[in-house]
């Protein structure tokens, strides 16, 4: 139902209501954002613990790989000596060189495999102090958020206050709202919240800017309910 043109609807009245709906929308968005900045708080501390256990992985896929190396570079020491012991009963010259090429290869591979054990153990060392890097990192942002959780709980303890406080102001101020106009005023909040009023600036309409005409602008401040033709919103002077 279409509120009459004549109704009265002071711009004093409709300033009060604006400014709560904002007050109102505004910690309300404060206190939507309170489990989001707790979460991304969550997500960086859980990708902390990741590094961490990526770190750890690598220190153990890097021993065992090293731990291989040095069973096999023991298993070929013990065939070297059970070759140099066979050089003593060789039959010929032939089986002899053929030991001794033998040894040799063998001595070749061990002295390559020892410099990749030593590698081996050089890069464990650094992967050590991978995760003793990742280690902190987790202890610095998990000390981060937990003092993030807590000021945000004390935040938000304060911000419902502030939203009870302006809920009951509004409520209050919204039994000022003429009788003809507040079935309307309702379906307006709940359909656009503060968006439904907008506080005329420079003869335009503050929701949209829409220009406005002289006689509208005099029918606001005479206390003339009056809607922006563009956008709808209920205008009032500021």
């Amino acid at each position: 139902m279409a509120v009459d043109n004549k109704t009265l609807f002071p711009s004093e009245l409709l300033r009060r209501l604006h400014s709560l709906h904002l007050q109102k929308a505004d910690l309300k968005s404060q206190l939507d954002r309170g489990p989001r900045q707790v979460k991304a708080g969550e997500t960086i501390v859980a990708e902390c613990k990741q590094v961490l256990e990526n770190a750890k992985q690598a220190v153990k896929t890097a021993t065992v790989a090293c731990d291989e190396k040095q069973l096999q570079l023991k298993s070929r020491e013990d065939h070297i000596e059970q070759l140099k012991a066979k050089l003593n009963m060789a039959a010929s010259n032939k089986e002899f060189n053929l030991l001794k090429e033998q040894i040799a290869a063998d001595e070749q591979a061990n002295s390559v495999q020892s410099d990749e054990i030593l590698e081996g153990l050089e890069r464990i060392d650094e992967l050590g102090e991978a995760i003793q890097q990742a280690q902190q990192e987790l202890e610095q942002k998990s000390k981060e958020h937990d003092e993030r959780v807590e000021n945000i709980a004390n935040r938000m303890e304060v911000v419902r206050a502030d939203l009870d406080y302006v809920v009951s102001e509004l409520e209050k101020s919204e039994k000022d709202v003429p009788a003809a106009a507040r079935s309307e005023y309702r379906r307006l909040i709940e359909g656009r919240g503060d968006e439904a009023l907008a506080p005329i600036e420079e003869d335009s309409c503050g929701g949209c800017n829409q220009t406005l005409t002289t006689q509208m602008v005099d029918r606001v401040r005479l206390g003339f309910l009056t809607h922006c033709p563009a956008c709808s919103a209920w205008l009032y002077h500021t």
